[in-house]
């Protein structure tokens, strides 16, 4: 019997429609069966990780109290578990109300390092959809500059419309 081949790997770069389509139909179907809150979203970071390449790591962090918390992720650990809005790009993504796309984190003067491999990051915000409120972020750092585009960000734009019910009962956990 033969085994299942991988499935492919896409670059975040230019991700057209129809990948952009078929990957979210493929995470949605992973999410039959599995518990609503820290589940899927661990679920969703481990499918974003495996699917894409050059990916180092992917993770979300969860606004309550004032500041970011680190929530699921895959990848090494990062001892920033707690970000105050304004510092570093996914503080930063906050305190602007706006997504962030970093080219070369190198160029970045408010960059926090969590690590001497990434070279790129895309921040996403999560928001409740009643109101727009900002509940997260999607958080992920590339090994390589210029990893993202803004074909990416839609699809990730999606990918947080997905998990904004997870989210906000992560946000609404005591940390």
């Amino acid at each position: 019997m033969k085994s299942a081949s991988p499935p492919p790997a896409f670059q975040a770069k230019k991700l057209g429609p129809n990948d952009s389509n078929s990957l979210l139909k493929e995470l949605k179907d992973q999410f039959i069966g599995c518990a609503p809150g820290a589940d899927r979203v661990k679920k969703t970071m481990q499918f974003l990780k495996t699917r894409f390449l050059g990916f180092y790591w992917v993770g979300v962090y969860v606004y309550r109290n004032g500041g970011l918390h680190v929530g699921p992720y895959v990848g090494p650990t990062t001892e920033h578990v707690f970000i105050r809005i304004g510092q570093g790009v996914c503080g930063t993504a906050v305190a602007e109300n706006r997504n962030q796309i970093v080219d070369d984190v190198r160029s970045r003067s408010n960059y926090l390092a969590c690590n001497l491999e990434t070279r790129s990051e895309i921040v996403v915000l999560v928001r409740r959809e009643s109101n727009g409120d900002i509940l997260g972020q999607i958080d992920i750092d590339a090994t390589t500059t210029s990893a993202f585009d803004t074909s990416f960000e839609q699809f990730l734009n999606e990918i947080a419309k997905l998990i904004a019910p997870d989210m906000e009962l992560l946000a609404t956990q005591q940390s």
